[in-house]
């Protein structure tokens, strides 16, 4: 009686074993993929596209950067792009690879739940960062080693806002710089050593570009986009952040004036302010920083190449196994 019971058991279990595999490999059959570029270094960004019959404008998916020991690096949600010549929905997923990776093969992870759904291989390539020393004065040392829960409860509301990731896309086009100057005191990914004034040391990696403008030099937005941000902050001084694309960012520090409000849409070239000294400066200079899903991203790569290149992505879409 008992044999005779659980072999349907068996049979059902086996049949939905192999009804779920069969759809999974459907499913995965189904997708297209694209990455671009296939090869970038640290702190570039990469943008991902994926399309198929089971992605519909409602489903969630995240991509992940993994590198070779199976650490994730980054991760990025997916947000809706457009349709493709089928009707079907494409998505986009926009991340960075950290300024702090090491080179060697990499690669994208779709992840729907818990769950991968696809897979595409990515080279990180090796680069260098320039090393510098910077001694504080009293007031500077003070800004980096003293606590203050306002200082903690201002890096609280700006991680919220580069962390999240809407769904509005302001720009396509690349990024231009927000000062016409071409003169840089610093670097993306500087190696600081802060030299304090009782002779202590810290370290830091510069996120951003510190340009060297006098005070008052005009301070323009680099792409169109939402102000998310137009405050003073205690080290970023003067301080303003726009959206321009799902968890792309933009950040001018250390103006001497604002001139634009929080929730205003602004068009690349539209001023933002003045440069000045405010927060933690040494002195005049204008500190632009680029930040995708979270990551600081050199602002040379967005210059370069659009961060989202819709045309370009459609173009390169591959079924993948």
């Amino acid at each position: 009686m008992m044999i005779a019971k659980q072999k349907p058991r068996c049979l059902l279990g086996m049949f939905l074993i192999l009804f779920l595999g069969l759809s999974m490999g459907i499913m995965a059959q189904d997708l297209r993929l694209a990455l671009i570029p296939e090869q970038l270094r640290p702190g570039e960004p990469v943008t991902i596209g994926i399309t198929g019959a089971t992605v519909g404008a409602d489903t969630k998916l995240w991509a992940e950067l993994i590198n070779a020991q199976g650490r994730r690096l980054s991760r990025a949600s997916f947000f809706s792009l457009t349709m493709d010549q089928d009707g079907a929905t494409v998505k986009a997923a926009i991340l960075a690879v950290p300024c702090t990776s090491g080179p060697g093969p990499a690669l994208i992870r779709v992840q729907q739940g818990s769950g991968s759904i696809g897979e595409m291989n990515i080279t990180i390539l090796p680069r260098d960062f320039v090393s510098e020393e910077i001694a504080l004065d009293q007031n500077n040392t003070e800004l980096r080693t003293v606590a203050d829960p306002q200082k903690t409860t201002e890096a609280n509301t700006l991680w919220a806002i580069l962390s999240r990731t809407g769904a509005d896309l302001y720009t396509t086009e690349p990024f231009k710089p927000p000062v016409t100057t071409t003169r840089r005191t610093s670097f993306f990914g500087d190696r600081r050593v802060y030299k304090y004034v009782d002779g202590s040391r810290d370290t830091a990696i510069h996120a951003g570009i510190d340009y060297g403008v006098p005070t008052g030099t005009a301070v323009t937005a680099c792409a169109p986009g939402k102000v998310v941000l137009a405050r003073p902050r205690i080290v970023t001084g003067n301080s303003v952040i726009l959206e321009h694309l799902p968890g792309v960012y933009s950040l001018y520090y250390h103006l001497d004036k604002i001139e634009v409000q929080e929730g205003t849409l602004v068009k690349g070239g539209d001023r933002l302010g003045q440069s000045g000294a405010t927060g933690l400066a040494t002195g005049p200079h204008l500190h632009w920083e680029i930040r995708v899903a979270g990551e600081n991203t050199d602002p040379d790569a967005c210059i370069a190449h659009a961060v989202l290149d819709k045309d370009t992505l459609l173009g390169k879409l591959i079924p993948i196994h």
